[in-house]
C-alpha cells in the first residue's frame, strides 16, 4: 500500500530538511501513523513529541506543523526512535517505536533504506502503544530574569538560584565547577 502523504509534501519535506535518506523517512511515516491513529491533522490541536534528535524530527515538524517555538513539538533527548503524537481536544495519544525488525541490514544503501521503509506496512514498522495521560501542557509565557553574571534575560523557569542571586544555566554551571 503506498504511502498516503501525498508526493509533493514528501518532496516539500525533503527540501525543507535539505536530503532524502531513511531517517528522514521514518518521520514521514510516523506521520502517516499519526494521521492513521488520529484523523485529519489540521483539524486537531496536535502536540508532537520526538525522544530522537534524527533526521526524521524535521519530517515530522515540517509535515505535521508541530515547531518547537509554538510549543507543540516537545524535545525529549533520550535517543531513542519513539515518537508520540496527541491531541489536545479530545485527549487522544498515542507513542510509536521504530521497531528493531525495520531496521535494515548493515552495509544497506540510503536508497535501499528509503524504499524499505516507504514499503513497510505501518504496523510492521512501528510499535504502537495508546496513552491514558493527558498531553503536555501549552508552551507557559514566563517573566524573564536577568542573570547576576552574564547580565542576559533568561526564561524564570531556566533560570538556576544560588547565594541569593539570580543565574543562567550556563552561569549557574560556571559557578557550580567552581565549588
Amino acid at each position: 500500500m503506498p504511502c498516503s502523504i501525498p508526493q509533493d509534501r514528501i518532496d516539500a519535506a525533503i527540501a525543507f530538511h535539505g536530503h532524502h535518506c531513511p531517517g528522514l523517512t521514518i518521520g514521514v511515516r510516523a506521520v502517516e501513523l499519526a494521521r492513521r491513529e488520529l484523523g485529519d491533522l489540521d483539524a486537531l490541536d496536535l502536540v508532537a513529541v520526538a525522544e530522537t534528535d534524527m533526521c526524521g524530527v524535521d519530517a515530522i515538524q515540517f509535515l505535521t506543523d508541530c515547531t518547537l517555538g509554538k510549543g507543540n513539538f516537545i524535545h525529549r533527548d533520550y535517543g531513542k526512535r519513539a515518537f508520540t503524537f496527541f491531541d489536545r481536544t479530545s485527549g487522544k495519544g498515542f507513542r510509536a517505536v521504530l521497531r528493531d525488525s525495520a531496521m535494515g541490514r548493515p552495509g544497506e544503501t540510503r536508497e535501499a533504506g528509503i524504499e524499505r521503509f516507504m514499503a513497510l506496512p505501518l504496523d510492521d514498522m512501528f510499535a504502537v502503544t495508546p496513552l491514558d495521560c493527558p498531553a503536555p501542557r501549552p508552551a507557559a509565557v514566563l517573566q524573564s530574569l536577568r542573570c547576576e553574571q552574564c547580565g542576559e534575560m533568561t526564561m524564570e523557569s531556566r533560570t538556576r538560584r544560588y547565594g541569593g542571586k539570580t543565574y543562567c544555566i550556563p552561569c549557574f554551571r560556571d559557578i557550580d565547577q567552581k565549588l
